[in-house]
């Protein structure tokens, strides 16, 4: 779609009618009615053909002010208004007008201006088209005046959306709290989009939801409930087993009975019940298993509404006839440190109590029978190990006598492990408990591998009892001497039992092997380097070095190997040992260590002597004093040179030693003496008498003179200072 060029287009029309005759008289004229929904695409033509030039304006419904250019086209080419995107996404294609997205504020009157070709002709056309826009109704939702209503109060529904083309309709749906599908209600006031409630019962407690209704769609909305607060109505109380006996409820003894209460309410009652006016239960139902006579009397079940704060009560009375409960007790005590057992049967209630008497495992009587409790007093001897002992209990609304049994013996005892295994250093517990011969209860205790008994609080041990157990753990586990058979062992007044458990202490796995790869002493020999490497595989927690004088002549052992240095890590490769005594030779070795487990020691090695180190110094002050010789020998020969007036005879001895060319030598040296006085004193004036000339020849010796051909022997002795 091309920017807006309408004003340009339009400026076009004459030209294009040029050549062409225009029938005015034959101008169309329609008017139509189109409606569009908010948000979808509606269409809008100017005529059954496409014309050739086609424009559209647009007035909103209700203004009163001039039109506004939408579109304008001819053929292909089409344009649309910069302000048009307020009515949506605007297109123009063969003269048909084509809103997408369609706005609200589209709704109004199109007006489309059209050229059509027919016959050679040019026909006007006018196309008015009153475009309606509907929006959806929007989902619904439900207000109620109170979420939750007293009964009989008057309750008002709402049903309210948020946008939707007028007229809406709505309808009610309602729904039971445990019913199913949601249903038209029936029976309640109001209509429309209000529902009222008046007044409100238990039976209109629900779901609600409403839908709402326009020519365009329909939308539900969610449910709400609606509670309605009622109750609590006159308390029911059931029994069951039922036997109504004289206008009370009766029970066997030792049955089970069951009371339940029902007084409808919303929210749901709160039961209590109540036995002889004291609270025994909080509940709907209660239960009450092998009741007994105690519980015999009045039960009041007792119903209230928190939410309005309202009771109801109902009572009735219970008779129980009954027998003691439950079955009789047996227990057996030592006393008098073990000197008598003292066997105990106690079964006491009912009416008329039960009676008790003691037999012996080979049916003979024991005592005379006694109501509710009897006691049996025996003298302590091995003979009661192993023995049964019955208390049989009769009654007379019992056809089957009940009885109970004791069985005096010494304790059963198991252990948790029969081998317990430990790391050298680790902790190990060891732990027994009895499984049976408890009437007679039992001392228990720990053993340790040569048969004494473990006490409590020792530093190697931790002895640990509670009734039929005994723990016990020892401490810093160390190899071979915590090893062995411990023993558990239990005591009663009819005998004592044990049983062994096995301690085995393993020493962790060994470390790699160590080798002494430098061992050397320091200058001052008071300390050595120690470097090592290790070989092998396994897991270390260390090193340790140690030391000892080596072996003398007149020594044939040597002496005991002491710790240099034990806390050396793992990662550790060397170290510097201090301490040494220079005027001893010692001997070293190395040992891995696995926690407790020591490897194979290195080969003992002793310090090897330090590097001497003095011929760099030496090396150094040579070099300097031949500089320094050096230096000076020039140094003389240019002063000789300079100073020979002064100094003749050693300028002589100097510079004749060289042979034939000494005069040359020479000669060279006084002009050079001469150049540098002259470069001193100024350059002579022309013509003057020079400084070569005015010299002296040299005098040659006379010939065969022996003396003067004659080597000479000069010593030059020079001092060189460092």
């Amino acid at each position: 779609m091309e920017r807006w060029g309408g004003p340009w287009l339009l400026c076009l029309l004459p030209l294009m009618a040029v050549g062409q005759p225009l029938d005015a008289g034959s101008a169309a004229y329609e008017e139509r009615t189109v409606t569009g929904i908010r948000g979808r695409a509606v269409e809008l033509s100017c005529g059954s053909a496409a014309p050739a030039v086609v424009f559209w304006s647009f007035t909103a419904a209700g203004s009163a002010g001039p039109p506004r250019a939408v579109a304008v086209g001819s053929g292909p080419e089409a344009a649309v208004a910069p302000g048009a995107g307020a009515l949506g996404r605007v297109t123009l294609r063969n003269g048909t007008l084509e809103l997408r997205e369609l706005r609200t504020a589209a709704a109004g009157r199109f007006l489309c201006q059209g050229l059509f070709p027919e016959w050679g002709r040019l026909r006007v056309g006018y196309a008015a088209v009153m475009l309606r826009v509907l929006v959806p109704v929007s989902k619904p939702f439900v207000r109620l005046t109170a979420a939750a209503a007293a009964e009989g109060t008057e309750v008002a529904l709402t049903c309210t959306v948020r946008e939707g083309t007028a007229p809406l309709s709505f309808s009610w749906q309602h729904r039971e709290p445990h019913g199913g599908l949601l249903a038209a209600p029936t029976g309640l006031g109001g209509s429309g989009a209000e529902l009222l409630l008046a007044p409100a019962n238990r039976s209109h407690a629900g779901w609600y939801a409403c839908t709402a209704r326009n020519e365009v769609n329909n939308r539900t909305s969610e449910p709400v409930y609606l509670d309605i607060v009622y109750g609590p109505d006159e308390p029911a109380i059931s029994v069951e087993p039922f036997s109504l006996e004289q206008g009370s409820f009766s029970a066997g003894e030792r049955e089970d009975v069951v009371l339940s209460c029902l007084a409808p309410s919303n929210p749901p009652s709160r039961y209590i019940w109540l036995h002889n006016g004291s609270q025994v239960h909080i509940g709907q139902t209660f239960v009450m298993s092998a009741i007994a006579r105690g519980q015999a009397g009045t039960y009041t079940c007792l119903a209230e509404n928190t939410h309005l704060q309202t009771r109801t009560q109902a009572t009735i009375v219970l008779t129980v006839y009954w027998i003691p409960a439950g079955s009789p007790t047996c227990t057996a005590a030592a006393t008098k440190h073990d000197e008598y057992v003292m066997l105990q049967c106690r079964w006491e209630g009912g009416t008329p109590p039960a009676t008790l008497r003691w037999w012996d495992g080979r049916g003979r009587a024991l005592g005379a029978p006694t109501p509710s409790a009897t006691v049996l007093v025996l003298s302590t001897d091995t003979s009661l190990r192993g023995r049964d002992f019955v208390c049989v209990a009769a009654h007379p609304l019992r056809a089957a006598g009940a009885e109970c049994r004791l069985r005096l013996d010494v304790p059963e005892l198991e252990v948790e492990r029969g081998e317990v295994a430990v790391l050298e250093g680790g902790e190990a517990r060891l732990a027994c408990r009895q499984r049976g011969g408890g009437e007679l209860g039992a001392e228990m205790g720990w053993y340790d591998p040569q048969e004494r008994e473990v006490p409590a609080g020792t530093t190697k041990y931790r002895l640990e009892r509670g009734g039929p157990w005994a723990n016990l753990t020892v401490r810093d586990a160390e190899w071979p001497q915590d090893g062995g058979t411990y023993r558990c062992a239990a005591a009663n007044s009819v005998g004592t039992a044990s049983l062994p458990v096995r301690l085995r202490v393993d020493r962790y796995p060994a470390p790699p092997n160590v080798t002494i790869s430098k061992l050397r002493y320091t200058r001052a020999r008071t300390e050595v380097r120690l470097q090592w490497r290790t070989e092998g595989a396994g897991n270390l927690t260390g090193f340790v070095v140690q030391r000892r004088p080596a072996k003398k002549p007149q020594r044939r052992v040597p002496g005991p190997w002491e710790t240099a240095a034990g806390d050396i890590e793992p990662h550790s490769r060397d170290r510097r040992l201090g301490g040494l005594d220079p005027r001893v030779v010692y001997a070293f070795r190395v040992l891995a260590v696995n926690h407790r487990t020591a490897g194979h020691p290195s080969e003992v090695q002793t310090p090897a002597e330090p590097p001497f180190e003095a011929l760099p110094a030496v090396t150094g002050a040579a070099v300097m004093g031949m500089l320094v010789a050096t230096s000076m020998s020039l140094l003389a020969v240019h002063c000789i040179a300079r100073h020979r007036d002064r100094l003749p005879r050693l300028h002589e001895l100097l510079f004749r030693i060289a042979g034939p060319d000494a005069p040359q030598l020479a000669e060279d040296a006084n002009v050079a003496m001469s150049t540098e006085d002259g470069e001193g004193q100024g350059q002579e004036e022309p013509g003057g008498p020079s400084t070569a000339a005015m010299e002296e020849e040299p005098r040659s010796a006379p010939p065969g003179d022996p003396a003067d051909d004659a080597p000479v022997d000069v010593t030059i002795t020079m001092t060189a200072m460092p």
